[in-house]
């Protein structure tokens, strides 16, 4: 059975890698800096293999014009991310990632090494030109901790296998179709002295976080899987498991969402 220190509080793998990779995997936006001049991109973005980004930007708008003027420079280009849980509750964000790189033009040889999935992403991309991003430094700032990513382990990780699923399996937990959460197989006396509503703010490989939370606080609590998860036809297996049995008679009326 998976560990439960497999996952932090802030919802993201514990491996500063693994987290980084998953975190850029799945947003839809960055900030991109270069100079003083910010710019947010929505929906302009992928990540190819080796963990080079690349961006979708207008060569002759206003940002497109700093990333001509700034190609080949050494971290002359600073990305950031934030990752936010895919579900409303307090605290949302679990990360902020910043990348600072080198910006080029990208190479179209590069597409020689990319997977049909990378293809696939980066033809969903905006048709103006295409730049790519060298990291030369990544930061993850999280729950409790900050620290730089070494960049070889970054290149040579991959995202967390669910992390393209995640929000989609939440969503269902906590809607009124889905199974929510008074069948969940709670730990024996997590709930003791915890006010508030429950709901499952995480899913990874190797399991679900649920969250009890109130205006003031919130406790985390790992609900690991009896095996780690691929594949989603696995995930829904295992999410089954923990949501089918009877009702917990420790989720009582001080969780139901109207008690916050």
């Amino acid at each position: 059975m998976a560990s439960d220190a497999s996952r932090t509080s802030d919802g993201l793998p514990v491996g500063d890698d693994v987290a980084t990779r998953s975190v850029l995997a799945v947003s839809d936006s960055l900030l991109i800096r270069t100079g003083d001049t910010a710019s947010e991109l929505l929906a302009a973005h992928t990540v190819l293999p080796d963990g080079t980004l690349a961006i979708a930007v207008d060569a002759m708008s206003p940002v497109g014009g700093l990333l001509v003027a700034a190609r080949g420079r050494a971290g002359a280009v600073t990305l950031e991310v934030t990752s936010v849980v895919p579900v409303p509750v307090r605290c949302r964000v679990r990360a902020r990632l910043t990348i600072t790189g080198t910006v080029r033009a990208l190479d179209p040889a590069t597409l020689d090494g990319c997977d049909a999935g990378t293809i696939a992403s980066l033809l969903d991309l905006p048709p103006v030109a295409l730049w790519a991003v060298e990291p030369a430094t990544v930061h993850l700032a999280r729950h409790e901790t900050a620290a730089d990513v070494a960049i070889a382990a970054y290149r040579a990780a991959s995202p967390d296998p669910l992390a393209a699923l995640e929000a989609g399996y939440l969503h269902h937990l906590v809607g009124a179709d889905g199974p929510g959460v008074d069948h969940l197989t709670l730990p024996a006396g997590w709930l003791r002295h915890r006010t508030g509503r429950l709901i499952p703010v995480a899913i990874d490989a190797d399991g679900l976080t649920v969250r009890a939370e109130n205006r003031q606080e919130h406790h985390d609590v790992r609900l690991p899987f009896a095996s780690r998860v691929t594949a989603e036809a696995e995930l829904s297996r295992e999410l089954a498991l923990l949501t089918s049995s009877t009702p917990a008679t420790t989720t009582t009326d001080r969780y139901r969402p109207d008690a916050i």
